[in-house]
């Protein structure tokens, strides 16, 4: 137990914002470094002494499904980073800007002019929305791995956080989680996210194949609550519309996530590796999307909904100073 709260604490140390790729904006200043590597090293020197009383597995298992994800390829490249895989599927709700409005912290604006330069056909008076449910795969940093975990809820791009009518930040305020996983259940709570413990189907992967189907690729997601009546299911199928450019959502993907605004969470989805260029790395999908989770005050159901089903590594760092990414425009 003692070691797995110390995992925790280096898995999401905000250190490893200085050992990354960063945008110039990034940069912290060098007092803040000094705390955070001072921070850093002496958490690492209790986890080693921890280990060497308590033991050190290297990877205990939450339960006894194999996923069929694919290994992470970056952690070698970047092994003192904080990387995984993150397969499922993204998709797009419209829906109105007077909901956003409504639904999103009024202290926040929302970047219409933002969103619009990348859509520039998205109907008038409607707001991009996206629901994505995903299954983090092979997350590890230092040579340290955590469990596998699914997630899933309904984000809000495109919002002006710093009120500097250009920076994009996506406001995601609940997840839905698979509950025993403590390291991803308190690493989300910790940005003020409504977190939600909840079993998955499938367990162990992003999706799974419908059998039988009408319609080619068909797969679906489910998750559930296990306290409340939150939960989130997904159908979607393959279809040759490209509704919105693969430039989108490289966009709203890498926009700096926050809850509660005190600090943001910076996960760089790279789309430039095998995972992501292999045949049918990409799909674009069609579905229906079912969901009870706040802000929404009852459940919702959209249909026709458009998305890509997708395999990406990432770089992730966490807890950084949300003002640092002022000007910051994302993947672009």
């Amino acid at each position: 137990m003692w070691t797995t709260y110390f995992d925790v604490a280096l898995l999401s140390s905000p250190v490893l914002a200085f050992l990354t790729i960063q945008h110039p904006k990034m940069h912290s200043k060098p007092s803040s470094l000094q705390y955070f590597l001072v921070s850093f090293v002496s958490l690492l020197f209790l986890r080693c002494a921890a280990s060497t009383y308590f033991g050190t597995p290297q990877h205990t298992s939450l339960s006894v499904c194999t996923t069929v994800d694919q290994p992470n390829p970056i952690a070698s490249i970047y092994p003192n980073n904080a990387t995984g895989t993150l397969n499922g599927t993204v998709a797009v709700i419209p829906i109105s800007l007077k909901l956003a409005r409504q639904l999103i912290p009024p202290q926040y604006g929302i970047l219409e002019h933002a969103y619009r330069a990348l859509l520039p056909n998205f109907p008038q008076g409607m707001y991009p929305a996206i629901v994505q449910a995903v299954h983090d795969h092979e997350v590890q940093a230092f040579g340290y791995k955590i469990d596998d975990f699914s997630r899933t809820g309904i984000e809000f791009p495109f919002v002006d956080l710093l009120n500097d009518n250009h920076t994009s930040f996506k406001w995601a305020p609940s997840l839905i989680m698979s509950a025993g996983h403590d390291i991803a259940l308190k690493g989300a709570a910790d940005y003020g996210t409504n977190v939600f413990p909840a079993t998955f189907e499938p367990g162990c992967d992003a999706y799974r194949a419908v059998p039988k189907a009408k319609k080619p690729g068909t797969t679906y997601f489910s998750a559930r609550s296990l306290t409340g009546a939150e939960g989130l299911t997904t159908l979607f199928s393959s279809t040759e519309e490209e509704l919105f450019p693969l430039s989108f959502f490289k966009n709203f993907t890498n926009q700096p996530t926050f809850a509660d605004g005190k600090t943001c969470d910076n996960m760089i989805r790279l789309f430039n590796t095998s995972l992501t260029t292999a045949p049918n790395g990409i799909e674009r999908v069609k579905g229906t999307v079912r969901a009870t989770i706040h802000p929404f005050a009852e459940e919702q159901e959209w249909r026709n909904v458009y998305g890509l089903r997708m395999d990406t590594a990432f770089i992730e760092n966490n807890y950084l100073s949300c003002e640092d990414f002022r000007g910051y425009s994302g993947l672009e």
